[in-house]
């Protein structure tokens, strides 16, 4: 490589590694505007996470100390109502962030920049995953060289939490491009930094970014944004709604609700997190519920399910029915 190559390259890296820290702001924990603060919602919440021992501080290894982050958005009213329990509260989102990279990917293709059928090419090392994340999914693994639509792998992204999958859609999305999007929403501090392989297969630049962050509130809010077509635009959020309808994880929260509720979601789980974000809809109570746990999945998902049906029975007493 020539002398001018390598200034080139530097410039680049430079270019990058300034370009970056641009794109982390910090934490928002304003509630919108749109939404009613509820403190009855916030205190019955309390009440349910304190009697099921999720309302302390939590053992999370080399991180610390964490405690849960949980946001609920009541839309059964003419406003929706908002509360719950240190939804402010910045946590390991795990593959709940996959949801944010999928928002960047159909608003490049709502503008004609890509399209659900275009072709994409797999490389190393974005092909990490070894076994499924969803064992019973009968798609096969990625690998390096497959040929694949970018439609397949928003489906692969979100229904079967594919981590291959989403190394690729964060190239095609771009993280700048994610976080600008990410800002425009006011979700300052749950910017994408990181893609799912180990940092030293990272893009230049990005190495040493610290991980990914969100909060219950952030994730609501983008929840509440497609139930009501207003994530970028109508198309953007019926598209996501239809992603996350076809979920497959349905162990965690979902597994405490009736067969007549349809859940749309987006799960996540690693080491100490266990994570549920998602709307709820039975056709009278509708609502927004955003949960992190940092408590091993292992002994997260049965309290999961219980916290799920208690709160189920309080949206639906709130909305007047038994």
């Amino acid at each position: 490589m020539n002398r001018s190559s390598n200034s080139l390259r530097f410039f680049i890296l430079f270019f990058i590694l300034i370009l970056i820290p641009g794109f982390i702001r910090a934490q928002n924990t304003t509630i919108p505007s749109y939404y009613v603060k509820d403190k009855k919602l916030s205190a019955d919440l309390k009440k349910i996470t304190d009697s099921l021992g999720l309302g302390g501080n939590f053992d999370v290894g080399e991180d610390g100390i964490e405690q849960i982050s949980l946001t609920v958005i009541d839309m059964n009213g003419r406003k929706p109502h908002i509360g719950g329990v240190n939804m402010d509260n910045f946590i390991y989102p795990a593959s709940v962030y996959k949801m944010y990279v999928a928002a960047e990917v159909l608003d490049k293709i709502s503008e004609g920049k890509t399209g659900l059928q275009s072709q994409y090419i797999v490389h190393f090392p974005n092909d990490v995953d070894k076994t499924k994340e969803i064992a019973f999914d009968p798609r096969p693994l990625l690998h390096d060289g497959d040929t694949v639509t970018i439609n397949y792998l928003l489906d692969l992204m979100i229904t079967r939490s594919d981590n291959s999958a989403a190394n690729c859609l964060i190239d095609v999305a771009g993280r700048p491009d994610i976080n600008t999007l990410i800002h425009k929403n006011g979700w300052d501090g749950s910017e994408v930094t990181r893609k799912f392989l180990k940092r030293k297969y990272e893009d230049p630049g990005y190495e040493k970014i610290r991980g990914t962050m969100t909060s219950s509130l952030h994730a609501a809010d983008f929840m509440y944004k497609v139930y009501t077509n207003s994530l970028v635009n109508p198309w953007v959020s019926m598209q996501m709604k239809c992603l996350l309808g076809r979920q497959r994880d349905k162990s965690k929260l979902a597994s405490g609700l009736p067969a007549n509720v349809m859940y749309y979601n987006k799960t996540g789980w690693f080491m100490y997190w266990t994570n549920d974000v998602g709307i709820a809809d039975d056709g009278k109570t509708k609502y927004v519920i955003s949960c992190f746990i940092p408590v091993e999945s292992g002994k997260a998902i049965p309290l999961m399910k219980t916290l799920s049906a208690r709160i189920y029975a309080l949206m639906r007493q709130r909305n007047g029915m038994k």
